[in-house]
This record gives C-alpha cells, sequence and structure tokens, in this order.
C-alpha cells in the first residue's frame, strides 16, 4: 500500500508539533522546514482541526499546536482520516451501488480478491494502531536539529 501525499504531510506536522508542544508553529514555518506546500500544508492542518487533533489560535502571535498528548494520537486513526474510508478495490461492495458496482466486473460472484485486499488492509491498520505520535518522536532534539539546520 502506498499514503497518499495528504497522509504523508499529516503525519509530519503532527512529529512537528510533538517536538515542542507548549510553542504555536505556524504552516510557513512546518512548510519551510519540510520543503513542501504551504498550500498543501493548509488543507492537512485545516483537517487535523476539524478532527479535534491540532488547536488552532487565531490573531497576532497565533498558530497551531497539538490538541492532545503525543501519546494520545494513534498512527493508525491518523491514518484512517487522510486516506478516507473508501473501499479497497472498485468492485467491493461499498464501492457504489451493490451490484452496480459487481456488474463492472465479470467475476465478482466468485472473486476473492475484494475480502482478501479487505483483510490485508486491516491489518494494515492494526499494525499502525499499535504505534502513537510518542512513538514516531522518541528523539525529539534531534528531529530538530535536522528540520531547523543553522547557517554554517
Amino acid at each position: 500500500m502506498k499514503l497518499t501525499t495528504f497522509s504523508d504531510y499529516t503525519l509530519r506536522v503532527l512529529m512537528y508539533l510533538a517536538m515542542d508542544r507548549d510553542r504555536l508553529a505556524t504552516i510557513p514555518e512546518i512548510a519551510s522546514a519540510y520543503g513542501i506546500s504551504e498550500n498543501h500544508l493548509m488543507k492537512v492542518v485545516h483537517q487535523l482541526a476539524r478532527s479535534g487533533v491540532v488547536e488552532s489560535v487565531r490573531g497576532k502571535g497565533g498558530g497551531i499546536r497539538l490538541a492532545l498528548a503525543p501519546a494520545e494520537i494513534r498512527i493508525g486513526r491518523i491514518v484512517r482520516a487522510s486516506e478516507g474510508s473508501g473501499p479497497v478495490v472498485e468492485c467491493h461492495p461499498e464501492a457504489g451501488s451493490g451490484a452496480t458496482a459487481h456488474a463492472s466486473c465479470r467475476i465478482a460472484p466468485v472473486c476473492r480478491l475484494a475480502s482478501v485486499l479487505a483483510t490485508a488492509f486491516d491489518a494494515f491498520y492494526a499494525s499502525l494502531d499499535a504505534y502513537t505520535l510518542a512513538d514516531l518522536i522518541v528523539e525529539p532534539r534531534a528531529l530538530g536539529i535536522l528540520l531547523h539546520p543553522r547557517p554554517a
């Protein structure tokens, strides 16, 4: 399975915020640290704020910070939310309106691919559920040095 760029950026934002929970960070600051698009991060941060994982403080001196402790943020939950809850394959019953979805594939009545892939995705997410954001931030200082290099 390949995660979308949206999921990648979501996890990066959370890792950045977890390095120093007491400080407000800005989207331009995070984008600069990772060398990624501010526009993409705005969408990521909006979803994280709507889900209650990130708190957004408006106004001068505002920014974003974690709304939960890193140990309370399960990676599986975050990836599920950013990847969406769509079907694994298009022929899966959740992909469309039942019979219509199956009608597009001749082997659907006997095919086990959808259930095999669903089982694999369940295992993938169960594995991610075993980890929290705190598990990803074991060395916050080292991560901070890499994201904020000092000029030579």
